[in-house]
């Protein structure tokens, strides 16, 4: 069981308004949602549990109702189509067909969409994890405490293969760790959501999440500004504005490290970079001399100090870490001890995707919390 469980008042003031049925005017269905019926026992986020649309959907069925199956096809294909048109798509290994499958990338319709109220409870559940889990990562490669007082096995973390130990001691400098995460989140029977997993290690879904905007912008023009959907660029210019920061001044350009086109979600790479504005680079692209990470270019090397990671950080450096790796670069783990290139997410933050540490982080927060 997670430690974050977010109970707020929306979801509480939802549940009384699901409980007691609903006087409203029902949105115009118009056969749209004829012969729709959740399964027995699970909250459906479309319908209450008196069958009716709930509030904070109605504008949206009833919109789409109003189109009519002719013209909600046309509207659904075009999007469809904008995708595959976009190149948009991701690679899956290990399926009933050898080597790799590259799959288009699906768009679900209708969307998830979370009332505003019960949003913000998310966003400052999800918020308050994010530092908790910073603080988290920052004392296992720093004091290691929670080990020491007990809280954590040593096991844990001695034994655990996402420990790298070249840098055990990164969390000391003070700088965050991870600046960029996913959380996996799902919702209870009893209406509550929980957190199910947290994804440190190298984050996907992001490029996915704007492309799938982009598709459904195109395709329900009307709708996108009728319904005022909160608009993405916002979190995109300021990750590139915090990014671009830890430059220092230094007029480097910042990079994005993919482990190459063979990986699942190597489209995402590339499209996020050409979409920031940051160099898409691969670990044969970067060299290390004297502590320094450079590029390599035809004008020859050229410095570069923050580097967005996009593969696993043992892959990193075949020199200290994984040394069967053919997609990192030699030093890499050097230049991050001496401070001269900043990562994000830090080398070893996939440490924080360990199952076992969810069973112990009851007791963590208030540990962490006292010596923040």
């Amino acid at each position: 069981m997670s430690i974050l469980s977010i109970d707020g008042k929306a979801a509480k003031e939802a549940a009384k308004e699901a409980a007691k049925g609903t006087a409203r005017t029902e949105a115009p269905r118009a056969g749209l949602l004829d012969g729709y019926r959740p399964p027995e026992g699970v909250i459906d986020e479309m319908l209450g549990p008196d069958g009716q649309v709930r509030p904070h959907y109605r504008e949206l069925v009833s919109a789409l109702g109003g189109l009519g199956e002719p013209e909600r096809a046309r509207r659904f294909g075009s999007a469809a189509q904008y995708l595959r048109e976009a190149g948009v798509y991701y690679r899956v290994y290990g399926g009933q067909e050898p080597g790799e499958q590259t799959r288009s990338w699906p768009l679900a319709f209708p969307p998830l969409i979370i009332e505003r109220r019960e949003w913000a409870d998310l966003v400052a559940g999800l918020t308050q994890r994010a530092v908790f889990l910073e603080k988290l990562i920052a004392d296992l490669y720093g004091e290691r405490r929670l080990v020491r007082d007990g809280v954590l096995p040593p096991a844990v973390l001695g034994r655990n293969p996402e420990f790298l130990r070249p840098i055990a001691d990164q969390g000391r400098s003070g700088r965050p760790l991870i600046r960029f995460i996913a959380v996996d989140i799902g919702r209870g029977p009893d209406g509550r959501w929980w957190v199910l997993g947290d994804r440190t290690q190298a984050p996907s879904g992001a490029g996915f999440a704007l492309e799938n905007r982009v598709a459904t912008s195109r395709a329900f023009p009307d709708l996108i500004r009728d319904l005022k959907v909160q608009r993405l660029a916002g979190f995109f210019q300021q990750f590139r504005e915090t990014l671009n920061a830890l430059d220092d001044g230094k007029g480097a350009r910042v990079g994005v490290l993919t482990p190459g086109p063979h990986n699942e979600t190597y489209f995402e790479h590339a499209y996020l970079a050409r979409y920031l504005g940051f160099l898409l680079l691969e670990g044969g692209d970067l060299a290390v001399h004297g502590g320094q990470v450079v590029v390599r270019t035809v004008d020859g090397a050229k410095p570069i100090h923050v580097l967005w990671r996009r593969l696993d950080g043992d892959f990193a450096d075949p020199l200290e870490l994984h040394a069967g790796s053919r997609i990192g670069t030699a030093g890499l783990a050097r230049a991050v001890r001496e401070g001269s290139v900043e990562m994000v997410n830090a080398l070893g933050s996939g440490l924080l995707e360990t199952r076992a540490l969810l069973a112990f982080q009851p007791r963590s927060p208030a540990r962490c919390s006292a010596r923040s």
